[in-house]
């Protein structure tokens, strides 16, 4: 298994982050690709490589954390890698911990692709078994170039990650009004998904 990439960013879209290392692009699966377009000559992608008779993918995040979430997500029968990515894509552990731990599911059908037995399934599986992500987890913020081109970009992140095109174009009206980076537009729209759903 690879435990991480670390290299130059090549190319950066709403579904992947392409990573060169000595020559070979590394096309890596992500919740927010455009966290990674941070302007470093060098950057560490923490993968997980999802391999199905039928596909194989490399999956990255930002931590091991992050990537932990994601594997003990997929092992819960209705969740497969991108309602997982989906949920991890909210850059909120604590809540979801929360979630789970209190069976708030109400919380968790707010998720693109989770409906109330798979939110059910979520607690089953899960409850008792994150705590060990939930502490001293703090997304990191980017630091990027501001403007109507992020938002645009933001959205299509949305779009990648399962929302509807009437869900991501609610959120977008809501956020016109604000000057932030892609990672934050990103952040702030989940947040605003999650609560309006």
């Amino acid at each position: 298994m690879i435990e991480f990439v670390r290299g130059e960013v090549a190319y950066v879209c709403a579904e992947f982050v392409t990573v060169e290392v000595g020559g070979i692009g590394y096309k890596i699966v992500a919740p927010n690709p455009f966290f990674y377009r941070t302007g470093d000559e060098q950057i560490i992608v923490y993968t997980y490589h999802y391999v199905r008779e039928d596909q194989e993918v490399l999956f990255g995040f930002r931590s091991r954390r992050e990537r932990a979430l994601f594997t003990k997500l997929l092992g819960v029968t209705g969740i497969g890698p991108k309602g997982a990515l989906a949920i991890v894509a909210s850059g909120n552990v604590d809540a979801l911990v929360e979630a789970i731990e209190q069976e708030k599911e109400s919380y968790l059908v707010k998720f693109p692709g989770v409906g109330k037995k798979t939110a059910k399934q979520m607690t089953l599986d899960l409850k008792g078994k994150l705590a060990e992500l939930a502490p001293d987890y703090v997304p990191s913020e980017g630091l990027f170039a501001q403007g109507n081109a992020e938002l645009n970009e933001a959205c299509e992140a949305l779009t990648a990650l399962g929302y509807s095109d009437r869900e991501v174009e609610k959120v977008k009206k809501a956020l016109q009004a604000e000057v932030l980076s892609t990672d934050q537009y990103v952040k702030r729209a989940l947040q605003l998904l999650l609560n309006v759903r």
